[in-house]
Parts: C-alpha cells; sequence; structure tokens
C-alpha cells in the first residue's frame, strides 16, 4: 500500500496507464487479426488493404513503448510476407 502522497500519485497514475496500455494493445490484435482473417479467406485485395491499415497502428504502439520495436517489425515482417505470398 502506498504510503506518501508521492507514492499514492503514482499508483494512482499506473492505474490508468495500464487501462490506456490495455486498450492500445487490444486495438493492435484487432488490426492484426483483420489481417489474418483476410489472408484466411483467401481475399489478397482485403488482405493488402487491412495491411495497409495494421502498419501505422503497429509502428504506433512501438513508439509509444506500448511494444517492444522488434516485436512491431516480426509482425509487420511475418504478415507483409502472408500477404505476398497469397498475392502470388
Amino acid at each position: 500500500m502506498a504510503n506518501s502522497p508521492q507514492a499514492r500519485k503514482r499508483a494512482r497514475q499506473a492505474e490508468s496507464h495500464r487501462a490506456r496500455n490495455i486498450s492500445h494493445r487490444s486495438k493492435v490484435r484487432t488490426y492484426v487479426k483483420r489481417v489474418v482473417s483476410a489472408i484466411d479467406s483467401g481475399d489478397a485485395e482485403a488482405a493488402n488493404a487491412a495491411l495497409g491499415e495494421a502498419i501505422p497502428v503497429i509502428d504506433k504502439m512501438a513508439s509509444k513503448g506500448i511494444m517492444h520495436r522488434n516485436k512491431a517489425n516480426r509482425h509487420k515482417s511475418r504478415l507483409a510476407a502472408k500477404v505476398n505470398a497469397l498475392a502470388q
């Protein structure tokens, strides 16, 4: 339990940051799932469009520190490879 005023404030801030981070992580997962579902359906055009929407979201979360930049790059690389394989 936080006893000093500073510690209480940090606890409040940590809780609000945690809630915001959960929301951002969920958003990334949603965009990734959209790409994966378009790939599974076999629609190359929809998959390419979904990838175009997902990449900026992934990059933004990496820049905010929600996701490590290497993890973000890994997601983008794997999704792009699947979309390119589908297009051929």
